[in-house]
């Protein structure tokens, strides 16, 4: 038994849990767990809260068991994560912001998600009520000191259509020697318009969190609801979402590869992996009636069924993308210009990727292993043969490299769907029924970014009583403001797109 295992044993169990245990712990236990995660023993998958309550979720390190411990805090303050071990700092804050609950001894104590803006404090905490209507102060950005050094805002509105966030360099000369991030200008109360809706509402606002996730954060959050449920999905459905979450993974690999190498004044691989990107969105459309597979994964199965020349339009598609893709890496490989700005630029250490629990390329761009699909694992990747690629590297040519050996492995996978996809309905006609208790269930999905968590309790009436949703970018924009340091300011666009972090589904 796992450390993890025995103190989540050691605490009052909540049975409506599934799959994943849950239980209520007390002062000794939260600071335990606190400690396990400061020791590196468990990594942390999320934290959130509700009324008087804060919960974490946790994954063994090295067996990778996960489960949830829950506090109840007294006077709505409970012992701070965040003090002890940093990648809890910004979950804290939001915290703060949605539901009220304050950690003692977080250092950072700044709001986060709250710009003072919101008409109502504490929207999911028990003290919610109108906020003041003071015009808000200043966001007291972190202090640096030295010679000549002088700060170069950015944002938050930026040129062309990607979303907001504001960033604060301050330079020395061209080198970057402090970068801090300021985000929630697109936040748009999910969590809360989750609550009281029906499940097929909530499905639908899930898949809206971030739009370039929407099949894996619409099938974290099918998973979830199936759990809390028990509901059986038809081993065709199984197979079908796998299809659909590899195809969108070799979609936004194909952009981030293509809009990394634009970056660096590369237009051609931009042109090129546009082109490769647009074919697989053709392809999803002519199988699933949409070109980003939007509100076709729901509780209980899949909306759409292949039809039946989907085969024959996806295998014609990986032929054009096997026939034109190595091209593109040998263009890359072999391009000196390209890889002097992209080898060794943007450095992330592995033993700051474990800390953080760094998901996707970024993680596995820098030595960590970690790939939902894998651990803790889900059907149908439990009968699939694939490879986790890994680098020790670490800098933005090591997440470009991971993005190319994932395509690879997506194409090899979407083989074996194809190949393997049973005949059958692709939907169960149980629907979500009425309990007479609530119900909880909780998901980890790899997304193209990395794992997303999904928790969600369902009420006697078969609505959604809470539902939190944790998208992969809350590990990884603190960790880019930790890679430009040393890096010159014109190198800034490089690193920021070999992460991609998403500003929506960081906002929510």
């Amino acid at each position: 038994m796992t450390s993890l295992q025995q103190l989540i044993a050691q605490g009052q169990a909540v049975k409506a849990q599934r799959p994943w245990p849950r239980a209520l712990v007390g002062d000794t236990g939260w600071r335990q767990a606190i400690g396990l995660l400061e020791e590196g023993q468990c990594t942390l998958l999320g934290l959130w809260g509700e009324q008087q309550f804060v919960h974490a979720a946790l994954i063994d390190a090295e067996g990778g068991e996960p489960g949830i411990v829950s506090y109840e805090c007294q006077e709505l303050r409970y012992p701070s994560i965040g003090r002890l071990h940093a990648p809890a700092i910004r979950l804290e804050r939001s915290l703060r912001d949605l539901s009220g609950l304050t950690p003692d001894g977080l250092p950072d104590t700044r709001g986060w998600l709250d710009h003072g803006r919101w008409p109502i404090q504490h929207p999911l905490g028990p003290m919610a009520g109108p906020a003041s209507r003071d015009k808000p102060g200043p966001y007291v950005f972190l202090p640096a000191e030295g010679e000549s050094l002088h700060e170069i805002p950015v944002g938050p509105v930026h040129a062309g259509i990607i979303e907001p966030g504001h960033f604060r360099f301050t330079a020395s000369g061209e080198t970057i020697v402090r970068l801090e991030e300021r985000l929630g200008y697109v936040h748009k109360g999910v969590e809360s318009l989750m609550a009281g809706q029906t499940i097929e509402r909530a499905a639908a606002l899930a898949g809206r969190v971030s739009g370039d996730s929407t099949v894996a954060y619409a099938l974290a959050f099918a998973r979830a609801i199936e759990a809390a449920q028990e509901i059986a999905v038809p081993e065709r459905a199984v197979w079908l979402r796998a299809l659909m979450a590899e195809l969108e993974r070799l979609a936004n690999h194909f952009g981030d590869i293509g809009a990394i190498c634009n970056d660096a004044a590369f237009a051609m691989m931009h042109a090129q992996c546009a082109l490769l990107r647009e074919y697989v969105l053709r392809a999803a459309d002519s199988c699933f009636g949409h070109r980003l597979m939007m509100d076709r994964i729901v509780p209980g199965g899949v909306r759409v069924d292949l039809p039946h020349e989907g085969p024959l339009a996806i295998a014609a598609l990986l032929k054009y993308l096997r026939d034109h893709f190595p091209e593109l890496i040998e263009l890359y490989d072999n391009t000196a210009s390209l890889q002097d700005r992209t080898v060794g630029t943007g450095f992330l250490s592995p033993q700051l990727a474990r800390q953080f629990g760094a998901g996707g390329y970024v993680g596995r761009g820098s030595g960590r292993t970690f790939d939902a699909r894998r651990t803790p694992g889900y059907a149908p990747y439990d009968r699939l043969k694939f490879e986790v690629p890994v680098l020790e590297e670490g800098d933005v040519d090591a997440r470009i490299w991971i993005r190319i050996r994932e395509v690879e492995q997506s194409m090899a996978l979407i083989d074996q769907i194809l190949h393997e996809l049973p005949p059958g309905p692709a939907c169960s006609e149980a629907a979500v029924q009425p309990q007479q208790d609530a119900r909880e269930g909780v998901a980890l999905v790899e997304g193209f970014r990395g794992d997303i968590l999904v928790w969600a309790r369902t009420g006697a009436d078969g609505r959604i009583e809470r539902c939190h949703l944790r998208d992969p970018s809350w590990f990884q924009w603190p960790l880019l403001e930790a890679v430009i340091e040393g890096n010159i300011v014109a190198d800034f666009p490089l690193c920021n797109k070999s992460f991609n972090c998403s500003y929506s589904g960081h906002d929510l």
